[in-house]
């Protein structure tokens, strides 16, 4: 095939993976059963694969599918960035006419910037912390579709129907449009997570560094780029400038990554090579090819030094000491309620950020930890009851978890699994205040046993008159903190019944 047809091909697979990667978002988001597994981006993800490793002291078999990634880059070179990373597709697909064949004014050793995130999370990692995970790109890309985009736009959808559907005109249009998005692109739930804001910030921030120069975020950010870059040193497939070259510069002007070094007759670093294959469809004098050889890349001035990486260990080391000695490392927040069966001390060192349960969750029950967990827990998984509760039917944050952070358990398992007890506040339960009737928590209750109790009382109501007065409690062998009723309590603002961490001794009220 000439140039510009192995250039289309490139295209065409970038465009498929990405389509593939929102399919089975949806598909996750929806619990639909898609021919792959839902989460297969973050099986294939080396960096998440290799932290988990670090961190858990022990490999996640859900990332055995990574190592084709590791055989495929020391074969091809980084073509999981080229090909097959759905950001990096949205990075081209989000490009800026002033970068196009701009030169940054950064000098090229920002690129090493990547290599020291790197090697701050692997470190981290080693220290059982993986609070850095939040920049890996897979995670980036996910939360940003879980928690800002599919919730904005079920909002915009919503907000437009509720304008258009008291014409009769529109019906016909309106009813069409929930057939086809309801329940297969859009939930029938409106969704509201907490810091939502810093994660469109974050992601609007990566496009915009577009501006500067074309995948700004993979040449000089992107930390599983900088894995993979370094794998790709000892890569068999590199890009060759034949000998006819009459130094027109259109390779460099095309160069996705800028790598195409006039100042060395136009050859490419490996490592920073993504195969993006531009190079072949704009050079006129087809000089430009890609060979098999073995043998190791030129070092450059930004690649890992002795002292960058003891900079990422001191730093690594001083960070996770300084997350370890602030307040919440000493006693956990009151309402740190984990996901079914993730209470235990290795939490943290196996959650990787990457926001599945939470997309799964189908009453938004899961929000990202913000100030809960402290900075260490920042974006782990937290119960929120009052904006939603854990599903007594529902399973699926176990299921879709890749790193085990979360049981796979059973639907039975998951029933009987403790996550908080549920205690009245008796100054603002209204049985206990108004002596008026409300046994909301007690109805709302999933479990067969009733973990919610009613006692009978006599007392008098508001015109002195007696009645018996059913004064809600709660049998704690029996609550499992799901949540549900201080959900649907029915006080405004904070409930008269709130879920926390099981101890031995609470009072309340």
């Amino acid at each position: 095939m000439s140039g510009v047809q192995w250039h289309r091909l490139q295209q065409v697979v970038q465009y498929l993976s990405l389509l593939l990667f929102l399919y089975l978002f949806l598909a996750t988001v929806q619990w639909v059963i898609p021919f792959l597994p839902v989460d297969l981006f973050f099986r294939l993800d080396l960096l998440a694969a290799l932290s988990s490793t670090l961190a858990g002291r022990t490999f996640p078999t859900k990332f055995a599918p990574a190592g084709l990634i590791l055989l495929l880059t020391l074969a091809l070179g980084r073509a999981w960035c080229g090909w097959l990373c759905p950001l990096g597709t949205v990075l081209d697909l989000v490009r800026f006419q002033r970068a196009r064949g701009n030169r940054p004014r950064l000098s090229s050793r920002w690129r090493g910037v990547k290599y020291f995130v790197l090697f701050v999370i692997l470190f981290a990692a080693l220290l059982a912390n993986q609070t850095a995970m939040i920049l890996d790109p897979i995670t980036i890309l996910t939360r940003t579709l879980a928690t800002v985009i599919m919730p904005g736009l079920n909002l915009v959808v919503t907000l437009v129907e509720r304008t258009l559907y008291p014409f009769p005109l529109f019906w016909g249009l309106l009813n069409g449009m929930e057939r086809v998005l309801r329940g297969a692109i859009l939930p029938y739930r409106q969704a509201f997570f907490q810091a939502n804001v810093l994660v469109a910030l974050l992601f609007v921030g990566i496009l915009s560094l577009n501006w500067v120069a074309e995948r700004f975020w993979c040449r000089y950010l992107c930390p599983l780029g900088g894995l993979l870059a370094l794998i790709s040193k000892v890569s068999w497939l590199r890009r060759v400038v034949g000998p006819g070259c009459n130094r027109c510069r259109y390779c460099t002007r095309d160069c996705t990554m800028g790598t195409a070094d006039p100042a060395r007759d136009f050859a490419s670093d490996p490592g920073e090579c993504i195969l993006c294959l531009s190079c072949l469809a704009a050079c006129p004098q087809q000089v430009n090819s890609f060979q098999g050889r073995w043998g190791l890349g030129e070092w450059r001035e930004y690649d890992p030094s002795r002292r960058q990486v003891l900079a990422a260990l001191g730093l690594s080391v001083a960070g996770v000491a300084l997350l370890r000695t602030e307040p919440s490392a000493q006693r956990d927040h009151p309402h740190l309620l984990r996901p079914p069966g993730a209470q235990d001390a290795d939490f943290l060192a196996r959650c990787i950020r990457c926001g599945k349960c939470m997309k799964v969750c189908p009453t938004s029950g899961l929000q990202p930890s913000v100030l809960e967990g402290g900075l260490e827990g920042w974006w782990t998984p937290v119960l929120v009851p009052r904006l939603g509760y854990c599903d007594y039917s529902c399973n699926e944050c176990g299921q879709v978890c890749p790193s085990g952070a979360i049981p796979p358990l059973s639907l039975e398992e998951k029933r009987e699994a403790v996550m908080g007890h549920a205690y009245i506040d008796r100054s603002r339960c209204i049985p206990w205040v108004d002596n008026r009737n409300c046994i909301v928590c007690e109805e709302m209750c999933p479990v067969p046993q009733k973990a919610v109790k009613l006692e009978e009382v006599e007392a008098e109501d508001e015109w002195g008159e007696p009645m018996i007065l059913l004064r809600p409690w709660v049998r704690h062998d029996l609550c499992i903190g799901c949540g549900i009723c201080e959900y649907q309590c029915p006080l405004e603002g904070q409930a008269a019944i709130r879920v926390q961490v099981p101890s031995e001794a609470v009072i309340v009220g």
